[in-house]
């Protein structure tokens, strides 16, 4: 791996390569380099909101046009860029080199034309991104309403887990006509810039091109902070990021600017008794679960974490439970190395975990563990380990219960996806889950390959948020001007 790796500043289809400012990335200690975007600053924020006109002398049909060549281009094989981004990733991600590969592998089929068109069209309808759309039959008798879907100037506060998220961004972007300036994060800090510079090389001038800045500043740096975060420079942020991250940039809030948080999320499973009943394969059971767990090797959101079991809490439940852990486990080590593969920088802190776990015999199953491969940890009561917030690196916990109700209760607002076995327990739960927080349920297996295309993402339509829905209302003059004029007083009987 080279010890000078840089990534450039992209302006507005301006490739700016005075490497000055060294970092580190997130995992592996790999260090790269970029500019200083403090000297920069000013030209990366589109200060005049006039300045978006050009993105509307294109039709849609140019929009797509001109994705659908960025996807082509993208290709793996054929883009030093994007080549150079999986390189760095190779020590800054998280994911290991077969499933990074297979994300720049896909990324492509994101831009394709009928993928663009599914996307606008589902997320926010592509007549209100393409014009003024008739509203009358919804508004007050008397008037006629046109409404209309404009993109925004927004900081795009992104997140490396996996690499589609640059790409999603950038697709996210052009869809709704909008200015970003995308901040790349240090465990995935050259995707974006390499789908920039191939959008450069298509063409330098296009509309699209002119409104996508991709920057690397160390979070927390206020001279660049305060700059960028200004209600005269932009109006939306879109945070992807932890607690932490999320907090710091709302102290940038105030009249003028809206956030838009895709902040971190837990998912979770629910396996219903009907798992143990005769006829059923358990291990196709567990194989999906494996899926849950194990995919990204567990770095997403939507992978499974803690895994309820309605087998009892008696002697024959907790062997029920068991087994379908052990099974789980034998799959999660087989899923293929396009999928999963045991973790090449397993949390410290998380094997001391498991390793204590494993001493307290009388409390848990620990399954698996001794190295990197995973671990499947169950529990003997119908309680979750109490690191359960930190499980990762395929490692999943088991939770035997009785009751429906315990799985229930142990949805809030910061879960996400809910893997539900059987289907009819998934219509069962759907609505008081909703109600407990949850955002979305799935066949078991499906936490990571199943979107039906639906654009909602965290419980929000984040396209649909990063617009602003413009109104244009016609009254009829009689109409409203029968509102100034005082009704004559009624005469005494």
């Amino acid at each position: 791996m080279s010890n000078n790796l840089k990534v450039p500043l992209i302006i507005r289809g301006q490739l700016i390569e005075d490497y000055e400012l060294e970092f580190g990335g997130r995992h592996g200690g790999v260090a790269f380099s970029t500019p200083d975007v403090k000297k920069y600053v000013d030209q990366l924020m589109l200060s005049m909101p006039s300045k978006m006109a050009d993105l509307y002398t294109l039709k849609f049909a140019d929009i797509a046009d001109f994705l659908a060549e960025l996807g082509e281009r993208l290709a793996f094989k054929r883009n030093e860029h994007m080549q150079a981004a999986f390189e760095l990733g190779r020590s800054t991600s998280g994911l290991s080199e077969s499933l990074l590969r297979d994300r720049f592998d896909l990324m492509p089929l994101m831009f394709r034309r009928e993928q663009v068109y599914a996307t606008a069209e589902r997320s926010c309808g592509i007549d209100f991104l393409e014009g003024w759309v008739d509203q009358t039959g919804a508004v007050h008798p008397g008037t006629t309403g046109l409404v209309r879907a404009f993109g925004s100037r927004a900081v795009h506060v992104i997140a490396g887990n996996v690499p589609d998220v640059s790409a999603m961004t950038v697709l996210r972007n052009a869809i709704t006509r909008s200015d970003a300036v995308i901040k790349t994060p240090s465990n995935d800090p050259l995707t974006a810039a390499a789908m920039a510079r191939t959008m450069i090389e298509i063409d330098p001038n296009h509309p699209l091109t002119k409104h996508v800045s991709i920057a690397y500043w160390k979070g927390g740096d206020e001279k660049i902070e305060e700059s960028v975060y200004d209600p005269r420079r932009i109006e939306k942020i879109v945070a992807w990021g932890g607690f932490n991250s999320i907090k710091h940039v709302t102290r940038y809030l105030q009249p003028g600017i809206e956030l838009v948080t895709l902040d971190p999320k837990l998912s979770s499973t629910i396996i219903g008794k009907e798992a143990f009943e005769d006829g059923v394969n358990l291990e196709s059971v567990a194989r999906r679960i494996a899926l849950d767990i194990g995919y990204f090797n567990q770095e997403g959101c939507s992978n499974s974490r803690v895994v309820y079991v309605q087998s009892g809490t008696d002697e024959k439940g907790l062997a029920n439970c068991a087994r379908l852990g052990e099974l789980t486990f034998q799959a999660l080590q087989k899923l293929p190395e396009n999928v999963s593969t045991p973790h090449k920088d397993f949390d410290r802190n998380l094997k001391d975990e498991i390793d204590s776990a494993r001493m307290m015999d009388d409390d848990y199953t620990v399954i698996g563990g001794r190295s990197n491969e995973g671990a499947v940890i169950v529990s003997h009561e119908s309680e979750p380990v109490d690191f359960s917030r930190i499980l990762g690196c395929r490692v999943a916990n088991f939770v035997p219960i009785d009751d429906l109700d315990i799985a229930i209760r142990s949805v809030n607002a910061y879960t996400q996806t809910i893997g539900i076995f059987p289907e009819a327990l998934k219509t069962e739960l759907r609505d008081r889950l909703a109600f407990q927080g949850a955002q979305r349920f799935v066949s078991i297996g499906g936490n990571n390959l199943l979107s039906g295309g639906t654009q909602r993402q965290d419980g929000i339509e984040a396209i649909r948020r990063m617009c602003k829905w413009i109104v244009d209302e016609t009254g009829d003059p009689d109409f409203i001007e029968s509102f100034a004029i005082a009704e004559p007083a009624m005469e005494n009987a």
